[in-house]
């Protein structure tokens, strides 16, 4: 069979957007992506285009065969694996920092990727100022220290003049006062002597009595003198004693404080000048071990292309406790990758790895997965990526930290398996098809897909080993290029929560206002119920995987106590918002019945012809051919009253048929204005 050039042009064209849909698909399309990816596929797609009108000519020409690709499904390994580049890393770095206070300028580093020795002098920083700052230091701290010496013989000197006090003073001062006291005593005597004699003297006639009276005065006075001694010892025992004491006890407490003070005040003086005699050291910086010198220098930017931080080299400023040079550890050596959101949670740790350095290839393992994204830059921050790191196993002393690295992570190795290429699956509303050669032409099938890598994908239901498939069925089957995507389709409103209220009222507006108000059509009426119930028979598959069974409401799948009923407890939590639309009985349980009407209800093609009426006949349960409002479900009494247009209560089949031919279908029972019954609308 013959293939021009324009047909190999159209189905690479063509694989290449089977490839886009599918991946975005299957592996959760990956928002933002590089812009380089984003000119390639609009590239691609720009040439399909192109020769899109090409191959339509030659398949209107009548000549099926031109340019059909085909593949035999077979069986095969599946490997699938996660491909990202990263840098090369010690994991075991040692950081030599700036320890100098305030910082400092760098007058002299050793060329970065030079291999040092252990205790090489391999940075100089400027100390100018730190001299400066030492000499100013070492003279307040000399002063301090004459304070200190000062306040110190202040307080011997105190706690001298309290013993003073106490064991000379003090009793000095008391021996006078009794050496007073026996003095005034003995002038009393004297005096009191004197008197009596000249009271005998006076009483003879020998003596006047102004003598007399002078003698009796002077006793008086000698006995003023003997209390006022006595008054002065009573008052140094009981009050000058304790008031001097006192005194110089308080005299001593203080000075032993300023003692304390003066003495905090010198060690803190010596302990600046001891940091600084300290940091004029690190001015200085040594190499800690053997190693190659790796200067401390980000990649990161800011949004205008300037360096967030001071890049190392000489004249440059540094602060405190800044990384100026790594020296890794050569033999223990890792690549640091970073992995898109939507492959991340397939990557666990241990899982083995190929990594391509240069040349040369060595086998990793995964050690780490960050559970936080890596920080990017403003015009791709919708892109998440986490940092993941696998080890390298292996010699790598030969490896250089920064060097390019290719990472291959090996997340399943999958054994004979039935695989096609990902050009052969077409995704239309949702699900996954395939194209098989039969003598009557291609035909579709529905597949059930498993894993895929970026060639190969898993089929698990829908095709057989040997079955021919079409590898560019969009290029050459019109059915294949048709879109029918659910993003088209009428969003149901109970993905926004319950719309009706206790007035009536809904979230989109009144009864009356959703009764008048245009209908979708058919294909939109059929996917309401249906769409959920897809989605949620979906929801514990993996994307890409189709459904098996009878299908679409093949509901009893989840029927755990084989009762032929289900519960809400034995669907799917996806299922369980909208349980009470699928039980239209209101038991509490979704039945055989209430499934098969929702196949009719909800069928496609042909098997929808003609069946409005059966649809709706389905609620006559008393059998007179008439379904009354107590025997119509929830959605239909909401319309009961537009479809019985005689009033009585009940609607029949020629009413039924009116409202078929005021739908102008018959492709399904419409509702008037083109809204069918066919299934509830809420």
């Amino acid at each position: 069979m013959a293939i021009t050039v324009d047909d190999q042009a159209n189905s690479v064209s063509e694989s290449a957007d089977n490839v886009q849909r599918l991946r975005t698909s299957v592996r959760r399309r990956r928002k933002g992506g590089l812009i380089v990816w984003t000119f390639l596929f609009v590239g691609l797609v720009s040439g399909g285009v192109s020769l899109f009108p090409h191959v339509s000519e030659r398949l209107s020409s009548g000549d099926d065969d031109r340019g059909v690709l085909t593949y035999t499904v077979s069986r095969s390994d599946l490997l699938i694996t996660v491909t990202e580049n990263g840098n090369v890393e010690s994991s075991s770095n040692v950081e030599v920092k700036c320890q100098v206070a305030g910082g400092s300028t760098i007058l002299w580093i050793v060329p970065d990727g030079e291999q040092v020795k252990k205790d090489q002098l391999i940075i100089k920083l400027d100390k100018s100022q730190l001299e400066e700052q030492l000499n100013s230091q070492t003279i307040t701290m000399e002063k301090a220290l004459a304070s200190k010496i000062q306040v110190v013989e202040d307080y011997a000197a105190s706690k001298l003049a309290v013993r003073e006090y106490e064991e000379g003073t003090f009793i000095e001062q008391l021996k006078d006062g009794e050496a007073q006291i026996r003095i005034a005593l003995q002038n009393l005597r004297s005096a009191e002597n004197i008197y009596n004699y000249t009271k005998r003297m006076a009483r003879k006639g020998f003596a006047t009595s102004l003598q007399r009276e002078a003698d009796k005065n002077a006793v008086e006075r000698a006995q003023l003198e003997l209390d006022k001694v006595e008054t002065a010892k009573k008052v140094l025992l009981k009050f000058t004693k304790e008031k001097t004491l006192k005194d110089l006890v308080a005299k001593r407490e203080a000075t032993a404080a300023k003692v304390r003070s003066e003495e905090a005040a010198f060690n803190l003086e010596w302990a600046r000048l001891e940091r600084l005699k300290k940091h004029l050291k690190f001015c200085e910086i040594k190499a800690p071990q053997n190693g190659m010198v790796v200067y401390a220098n980000n990649a990161g930017r800011s949004r205008f292309g300037g360096q967030n931080q001071v890049q190392i080299e000489e004249g440059a400023m540094v602060r405190e406790r800044q990384t100026l040079i790594r020296l890794p550890d050569l033999s223990n050596m890792q690549v640091k990758v970073s992995v898109h959101e939507s492959m991340v949670d397939q990557v666990q740790r241990n899982m083995p790895a190929r990594i391509v350095i240069g040349d040369e290839e060595f086998k990793g393992k995964v050690v780490s997965v960050a559970n936080q994204p890596e920080s990017t830059s403003w015009f791709s921050a919708n892109v998440k990526e986490y940092a993941t790191l696998v080890a390298i196993e292996g010699e790598t002393e030969r490896l250089k930290p920064g060097m390019s690295a290719d990472v291959e992570i090996l997340i399943a190795d999958i054994k004979d398996v039935l695989t096609v290429p990902v050009s052969v699956v077409v995704e239309q509303a949702g699900e996954y098809f395939c194209w098989v050669k039969t003598d009557d032409g291609p035909s579709s099938r529905l597949l059930n897909l498993g894993q895929s890598n970026d060639q190969l994908i898993e089929v698990i239901d829908g095709v057989k080993e040997g079955n021919v498939v079409l590898r560019n069925p969009r290029a050459v089957v019109e059915e294949a290029r048709q879109e029918n995507s659910l993003d088209d389709r009428k969003k149901d409103r109970f993905q926004f929560g319950e719309p009706s209220t206790e007035n009536g009222e809904t979230s989109s507006g009144t009864k009356d206002d959703q009764e008048n108000s245009p209908q979708p059509d058919a294909s939109q009426r059929r996917s309401e119920v249906e769409i959920e119930v897809r989605a949620a028979e979906s929801g514990s598959r993996r994307p890409g995987q189709g459904r098996s069974g009878h299908g679409t409401f093949d509901i009893l799948q989840y029927d755990q106590d084989g009762d032929k009923k289900v519960s809400q407890d034995e669907v799917p939590e996806a299922m369980q918002r909208f349980f009470n639309r699928l039980d239209e009985n209101g038991d509490g349980f979704i039945d055989e019945k209430e499934i098969a009407g929702m196949r009719s209800r909800f069928g496609s093609g042909s098997s929808r012809r003609g069946a409005g009426s059966r649809s709706l006949m389905q609620y006559d349960n008393d059998g007179d051919k008439k379904v009354s409002r107590d025997e119509a479900p929830e959605w239909m009494q909401r319309l009961f009253e537009r479809w019985d247009t005689s009033g009585d209560g009940f609607i029949d089949e020629s009413e039924i048929s009116a409202i078929r031919s005021q739908s102008g279908s018959d492709g399904g029972g419409g509702q008037p204005g083109g809204g069918g019954f066919g299934g509830p609308r809420q």
